[in-house]
């Protein structure tokens, strides 16, 4: 922990050195602006910094962690009323999944113990069998979980993310889930899925078991990347083809559009599953999944607010300054930075010139100080007015600190510390 507060106090001293007189006012509480253009990159870039963001980012998420296995789910420091009292499966899945690849780079004991409790939480309180089918476990929301009138229902993302949390605490010994167990969530996957390769979302037993009465667009990539890594434990062929026909079938749902959803869950399972592909896969598959891949990336970077980068900084990838869209996306294109290959050097450049403004917008938006030091705002910043929203509601949660806007940030950090190509503007 004191190495920790160290790196706090180099980080605060840098930022004071670096604060530009021009940047957007502190709204939130957050930091002042810095300088963008030729410096976001070294931003990124910059070891101890980035560092010191890691660690104040999983500091956070540790000190959330409940003796329950839990984590807070959300604060709103400073609003009028009380967060709603709900929570999410598949968020706390998504801190395990950070908080590993934390682990991974910087073993602590404070973080095995958080990994070790919330990954103990998961399969007591979420997993589970389905009635008439001995093989499988899901991952089941309850209505006391998410209030209102909803049924107890599984999703199909809740068994892609329980995979790639379980996975990740295992690999780093923060888990001893068996292998049956896993197994056992990758064949629910499999059974959700159609001859087509798309898949179901839900499974309601109310409305007779799995139910296209809502999609979602994240959970096939989420499902793809669970199996992946499940194979990567247990290798299985089918394993192995259900994540290609998944992602198979988004590239081909999406072919031909001008512009597809930001899916970062799908470029982080193309990324995973690409040197695990079956050498009888047919080249027109492989190039199918790389040019699914490119027009994700491209739609990300497309509807950028402006290819200023001073711009970007201040307002990361969307225009309203929310600070998880950044982070997801990020982390997208990153894992897309890592197999794209040499003929798409033009976007890798694109790529690679986005990532550090958008890096520079999430330490900015970091919080330095207090007691909810680490944490990452809904928002950036506030809005005077804005007709694409109801800016008195985004203003009352914009303060507020959900562990997956804090994820998706340190996941997103994390992947840029691995990414020499990002670094070097390549």
């Amino acid at each position: 922990m004191n190495d920790q507060r160290n790196h706090s106090l180099v980080r605060r001293i840098a930022y004071g050195a670096l604060v530009s007189a021009v940047g957007c006012a502190v709204v939130l509480g957050i930091r002042a602006g810095r300088p963008a253009h030729d410096g976001a990159r070294a931003i990124a870039c910059a070891g101890g910094e980035l560092e010191a963001a890691h660690h104040a980012a999983a500091g956070y998420l540790n000190r959330v962690a409940k003796p329950d296995g839990s984590f807070v789910y959300r604060v709103n420091p400073g609003a009028a009323a009380e967060p709603k009292r709900r929570y999410n499966m598949l968020r706390h899945a998504g801190a395990i999944y950070a908080l590993s690849s934390y682990e991974r780079r910087y073993p602590s004991a404070s973080t095995q113990d958080t990994l070790r409790a919330a990954s103990d939480f998961l399969v007591r309180e979420a997993i589970g069998p389905i009635e008439g089918h001995d093989d499988l476990l899901a991952v089941w929301t309850r209505p006391e979980q998410v209030g209102g009138s909803k049924r107890l229902r599984a999703k199909l993302g809740g068994a892609g993310l329980a995979l790639v949390a379980l996975l990740g605490a295992r690999e780093v010994g923060a888990s001893s889930v068996p292998p049956e167990t896993l197994n056992a969530l990758g064949r629910f996957i499999l059974f959700m899925q159609k001859p087509d390769g798309s898949l179901y979302s839900l499974y309601v037993p109310a409305e007779g078991g799995r139910s296209d009465s809502w999609t979602s667009l994240y959970y096939p990539g989420e499902a793809a990347l669970g199996l992946v890594l499940l194979d990567e434990l247990d290798p299985n062929p089918a394993w192995i083809d259900g994540a290609t026909r998944a992602l198979a079938w988004l590239a081909r749902s999406r072919d031909g559009a001008e512009q597809v959803p930001a899916d970062h869950w799908a470029l982080l399972a193309t990324a995973r599953l690409l040197p695990r592909l079956d050498p009888g896969t047919s080249e027109r598959t492989r190039l199918a999944l790389i040019r699914h891949a490119e027009q994700v990336s491209e739609s990300i970077l497309d509807v950028l607010p402006s290819t200023d980068a001073a711009r970007l900084e201040h307002t990361g990838f969307v225009d309203d300054g929310r600070t998880c869209p950044t982070a997801t996306r990020l982390e997208g294109l990153l894992a897309a930075l890592s197999f794209l290959p040499d003929e798409h050097e033009a976007l890798r450049r694109r790529i690679a010139a986005a990532v550090g403004p958008g890096i520079a917008f999430l330490m900015r938006a970091q919080l330095n100080d207090g007691e909810h030091a680490g944490g990452i705002p809904r928002a950036i910043r506030r809005l005077d007015r804005e007709p694409a929203h109801d800016h008195a509601r985004f203003n009352e949660r914009a303060g507020e600190i959900r562990i997956d806007y804090v994820q998706h940030t340190l996941s997103a950090m994390l992947a840029v510390e691995r990414s020499p190509r990002a670094c070097r503007g390549e």
